[in-house]
């Protein structure tokens, strides 16, 4: 596996693929982008706990947030579904990232003090969006269309070789 090329498949759905809701990707290409976004995540989590702040991981959410949904919505369409019913997720992601960077950046009391008063919405959005993350995990895990469908041809074969 070429580390090289899978950090340009990442930087090329970063960069040129942001909120790019048409066309259709490959299983294994998305799949690998969500493998780098998952590592990257993990070093944020770990910088987080050595630094003791929280903010970290909030914001490295925030910023992968929309490029995972458009490439969710381009994988949808590969397999014939709407990219369109990613806006749930990214939405409701979006509002968990923030309580999660209010959170953060409210200090030690200010964390206890929202928690009590607002842990129920808290809770109440994460299950939320741990729902909608396991339909989406299920429908990207199924194979694309073998032909062209109404969002465009089949994507290339992408491999991380």
């Amino acid at each position: 596996m070429d580390v090289n090329k899978l950090w340009q498949n990442f930087m090329d759905m970063v960069q040129n693929h942001f909120m790019d809701f048409n066309g259709r990707l490959g299983r294994a290409q998305f799949w690998y982008f969500i493998l780098v976004c998952f590592v990257i995540s993990i070093l944020a989590a770990i910088i987080d706990g050595i630094i003791r702040m929280g903010i970290l991981g909030a914001l490295v959410g925030l910023a992968l947030l929309l490029p995972m949904g458009g490439a969710a919505a381009r994988r949808f369409q590969d397999t014939g579904r709407s990219g369109q019913l990613l806006w749930v997720w990214v939405i409701v992601g979006g509002i968990f990232q923030i309580l999660g960077l209010l959170i953060a950046l409210s200090g030690p009391l200010g964390a206890l003090y929202f928690v009590l008063a607002f842990g129920w919405l808290v809770g109440l959005v994460g299950l939320a969006l741990g729902v909608a993350t396991i339909v989406i995990i299920y429908f990207c895990a199924q194979p694309g269309q073998t032909g062209d469908n109404q969002f465009g041809p089949p994507p290339p074969v992408w491999t991380p070789n």
